[in-house]
């Protein structure tokens, strides 16, 4: 490997607390919401979420990069997060059939990057101060410069992101010839969700965020899906439309994390931003229906209000967050509808939550 400059660097927060560390090697600067995430696995998968987009991750795991990165691995075509805060960076890997090491990955995407930070300093004082947004540089701009840049970033809330992942035209996966038709409305929508409902014997046609409810039905699917995505719902008009038509036509409809709460804003439930979010692959939800617990990956910085939900007599609560009692899931009691917070798709537990996409192809089957 050649040898690689590591200059001194620094994270900088809004509030303006700065934590220091060494640049990867990728020389810059880059702004975005500063997170964590608690998954001690599956760093590909999660740089690649069109959910976290706009995002500058801090990795709790010690260690980042020790199995380089796999083709095969990737949850759409590029990486989405703004940029990555880590304890140690491994520029070498051990595994025999990655594709790459990551410090390639990132060079060769030009994400920014900065390791030896005291991580657990950081996420300590994340869990006290809250998500904010923060700049990373690596390049010696002067500190009053990067305040006076970061003041102007827009905050998370009331910014909509889905127009920056979504796909710009229709296209199809899975084979034609499928049981099932699916029409999936793109708002950041991850591979590995498209994977478990081919798996299920169905053809999809995935539109565009801002598609209409005619375009979709066009398609003449058996079902709707709503996708995860980045960013605050309320903005998103089209889509809560979308929403209403489908559940007003009593189509059978399954949302999962910003779809969730595409659905909820639908049927006149707020949202709120959480004062961190959830992002991890072990965080324990129940399912009250049936009283079973589930191990679930989650990713999101914005919730259902759950004061309005209950106080909706068509909805019922489904699953709940054991961490802080946040909803989890949701369905209608005389619609064809049900979502859920978290990502079923990722299979942490491994297996789960995967039922789930099973349960709205027998909605489908029961319509």
């Amino acid at each position: 490997m050649k040898y690689i400059t590591r200059k001194p660097a620094l994270l900088l927060l809004a509030d303006g607390a700065i934590f220091h560390g060494k640049s990867i090697g990728i020389e810059g600067i880059t702004f975005g919401e500063v997170c964590f995430n608690t998954g001690m696995t599956g760093y590909q998968e999660i740089f690649t979420d069109p959910s976290y987009f706009g995002q500058i991750m801090v990795a709790t795991n010690a260690h980042i990069g020790n199995y380089g990165v796999h083709k095969d691995e990737v949850e759409s075509d590029s990486i989405k997060i703004a940029g990555l805060v880590c304890k140690n960076f491994s520029f070498n890997y051990s595994r025999p059939d990655a594709s790459a090491s990551l410090f390639d990955y990132f060079n060769e995407e030009k994400l920014i990057g900065i390791s030896d930070v005291d991580t657990r300093a950081l996420v300590s004082y994340i869990r006290d101060h809250g998500a904010q947004n923060a700049v990373i540089c690596t390049d010696d701009t002067p500190i009053e410069t990067l305040k006076t840049q970061l003041a102007q970033v827009p905050g998370m809330k009331g910014l909509e992101l889905a127009s920056k992942v979504s796909t710009k035209e229709p296209y199809f996966v899975g084979d034609e010839s499928a049981t099932y038709k699916i029409a999936a409305l793109d708002l950041g929508i991850k591979k590995n969700i498209l994977r478990n409902l081919v798996k299920r014997d169905c053809y999809i046609k995935v539109f565009p965020y801002n598609a209409t409810f005619e375009e979709l039905s066009s398609f003449n699917p058996d079902g709707y899906f709503l996708s995860n995505g980045p960013g605050d719902p309320e903005p998103l008009a089209s889509a809560i439309k979308v929403a209403q038509e489908i559940i007003a036509q009593n189509k059978p409809l399954f949302g999962i994390c910003l779809g969730h709460q595409i659905i909820g804003l639908a049927n006149g439930i707020s949202t709120y931003k959480m004062f961190n979010g959830h992002r991890g692959i072990n965080h324990p939800v129940k399912n009250v229906l049936t009283g079973k617990g589930e191990i679930t990956s989650q990713n999101h910085g914005f919730a259902v209000v759950k004061e309005d939900l209950e106080k909706n007599s068509d909805f019922e609560i489904t699953h709940e967050h054991l961490n802080d009692g946040t909803v989890a899931g949701m369905r209608m009691k005389n619609k064809n509808c049900f979502s859920v917070q978290y990502h079923p798709e990722a299979s942490p537990g491994p297996h789960d939550s995967s039922y789930l996409f099973d349960e709205f192809i027998n909605n489908i089957k029961n319509a």
